[in-house]
């Protein structure tokens, strides 16, 4: 899964051997080394969290497609009553510029990060959802 997110901000300019070189470890193994040694020693967080690596993986300025999953949550009504609202999954577009900003900070929020993350790889939206509020993929107004 590490490798199909970093194809993904590789596909959208993310240079990782001088990244790797800069946060990890000076001498270059080869990529799929580099990989294995992120994903084995439990590492991958230092790529998912790094600003260049987020600013590639949500394409800063460009049109995104991702999954909301349904959810459902409580809210108080004006008359002070406790309602249930049920949301209906769905695919959300955005380009905002500073999207990546946004869905790092939601990242670090969540309970599962990596869970966060693959949701917005192209094979996830497509008719698959996951748990969680659909608050969590809502850029800013």
């Amino acid at each position: 899964m590490l490798q199909l997110l970093l194809n993904q901000a590789e596909m959208n300019g993310f240079e990782f051997q001088p990244w790797y070189q800069a946060h990890v470890h000076p001498a270059w193994p080869g990529h799929e080394a580099a990989v294995s040694m992120l994903s084995r020693e439990g590492r991958h967080y230092t790529l998912l969290f790094s600003h260049g690596f987020a600013r590639a993986f949500w394409r800063t300025g460009s049109q995104i497609a991702f999954a909301v999953p349904s959810s459902t949550y409580n809210r108080v009504n004006g008359q002070g009553k406790v309602l249930e609202v049920t949301r209906k999954g769905f695919t959300r577009r955005t380009s905002k510029p500073h999207i990546w900003k946004y869905h790092l900070s939601r990242m670090a929020a969540a309970e599962d990060p990596f869970e966060y993350i693959t949701r917005f790889l192209p094979s996830r939206h497509q008719g698959r959802s996951t748990g969680g509020e659909a608050d969590e993929s809502r850029p800013p107004a």
